[in-house]
């Protein structure tokens, strides 16, 4: 299975691409990947880029005991930033679909900094 990790601000986040994927991920992978002595290691899983209807795209965002997260506003500077890197996206503002709803994102500055409003919480 393909991945990225990245860290900000405290937190670190594993990125899988469902097209890395042979099938779904099941909620005991989540955890084995998440484990920090057992697996890779991490604060969660940022599955995406995802089709969205209302969004650029969308985002699953797992919790390290492979439930789902609403929002995560470290995984959405993570996500936005992989999005840039992988050039999903350039450096204009776009929307992302999480389970919690619409949040806005920008990448700018040569990707070092990343601008992410949550919406309501």
């Amino acid at each position: 299975m393909a991945f990225t990790k990245y860290h900000a601000l405290g937190n670190d986040y594993i990125v899988i691409d469902p097209k890395d994927l042979s099938a779904p991920l099941t909620t005991e992978q989540v955890k084995t990947i998440c484990h920090r002595n057992f697996g890779v290691g991490s604060d969660g899983i940022l599955l995406g880029p995802l089709p969205s209807a209302s969004a650029r795209c969308a985002l699953k965002i797992y919790n390290p005991d492979g439930s789902i997260a609403e929002k995560s506003g470290n995984g959405v500077r993570i996500f936005s930033r992989y999005l840039w890197d992988t050039k999903f996206v350039g450096n204009e503002e776009f929307s992302l679909q999480t389970d919690g709803g619409l949040v806005r994102s920008t990448v700018f500055d040569g990707g070092k900094m990343v601008r992410v409003e949550m919406g309501k919480v």
